[in-house]
C-alpha cells in the first residue's frame, strides 16, 4: 500500500477552515429529515435529540411560538413539494437561506422565507431561459425572471429599512456662512446692531446743522450754450 504524500496546508486554506469552524460553532447545523413513504409525508428534525433540534430550528426562525414554527415548516414544505412528495434538499436549502439572513423576530423570519422562495423561483426561470425553444418561451421566461429579481431587490431594501428603523428627515431651511466662520443650518433671524453712543451722537448732530449759504462773491460760470452777444464781458469791451 502506497503512502499518501502529505500536503502542506496554505495560509488561505487554514484561514478558511478556521472561519468555517467559527461559523459552525456560532450557528450549529440544523436541518429537516423528510420521509415520503405513504400519502402523508413526515417532516422531522434531523438531530439526535428531538428537543434540541426543535430549539435550533426555532432559533433560526427567531421565534418561541410552536404554532409559528409549524406554520412556517408547512409553508416551506408546500413551496418545495412535487405532487405528494416534498423535496428534502429544497426544504433544507430554504431553511439555510433563512438561517443565513439571521432574522431577529417573526416578521423578519417571514420576509426571509419569502426571499428564499423568490430566489428559488427566479433561479427556476433562469434555467428555463437556458432551455427555451422559441421566442415566446424566451420572452415569457425573461419577464418572469426580471420581475422576480426586482422583487428580491425590493425585499432586501425592505429588510434593511425595517432593521435600521425610520430614517430621520432633515430639511434645509437656510444657510448663512460668515467670512471665516461656520455654516448655520436652520431659520436664522439677525437682530439689528446697536449703534454706539459716539456714532449716534454724530448722526444727531449732523441732522441738526443748517445748510451753508452760498457765497455771493463767487462769480457764476458762463453757460456754454449761450451766444457771444449776450456775454456781459463782451458788451463792456464794445
Amino acid at each position: 500500500m502506497k503512502e499518501k504524500a502529505l500536503r502542506e496546508v496554505a495560509a488561505a486554506e487554514r484561514a478558511a477552515i478556521e472561519k468555517y469552524l467559527a461559523r459552525l460553532k456560532a450557528k450549529p447545523s440544523v436541518r429537516f429529515k423528510v420521509s415520503n413513504n405513504g400519502s402523508d409525508p413526515q417532516i422531522k428534525f434531523d438531530h439526535p435529540d428531538k428537543v434540541v433540534g426543535q430549539a435550533l430550528v426555532m432559533d433560526a426562525l427567531a421565534s418561541a411560538d410552536g404554532h409559528f414554527l409549524n406554520g412556517m415548516v408547512s409553508q416551506l414544505a408546500n413551496a418545495n413539494s412535487h405532487g405528494q412528495d416534498i423535496d428534502e434538499r429544497g426544504l433544507n436549502f430554504m431553511l439555510s437561506v433563512i438561517k443565513g439572513i439571521a432574522p431577529r423576530d417573526q416578521l423578519e423570519a417571514m420576509l426571509a422565507a419569502q426571499m428564499a422562495a423568490v430566489h428559488v423561483a427566479s433561479m427556476t426561470f433562469a434555467g428555463c431561459l437556458a432551455h427555451v425553444e422559441d421566442i415566446p418561451q424566451q420572452d415569457s421566461a425573461e419577464r418572469a425572471f426580471n420581475k422576480l429579481t426586482r422583487t428580491f431587490a425590493m425585499q432586501m431594501e425592505a429588510l434593511k429599512r425595517y432593521r435600521t428603523g425610520a430614517e430621520q428627515k432633515v430639511t434645509l431651511q437656510h444657510v448663512s456662512v460668515a467670512e471665516g466662520g461656520q455654516a448655520i443650518v436652520g431659520n436664522v433671524t439677525q437682530a439689528p446692531r446697536k449703534k454706539n453712543g459716539q456714532e449716534q451722537a454724530a448722526r444727531e448732530k449732523a441732522a441738526t446743522l443748517q445748510p451753508a449759504r452760498p457765497d455771493t462773491n463767487v462769480v457764476p460760470m458762463p453757460t456754454m450754450g449761450k451766444r457771444k452777444e449776450h456775454d456781459p464781458l463782451s458788451v463792456r469791451r464794445k
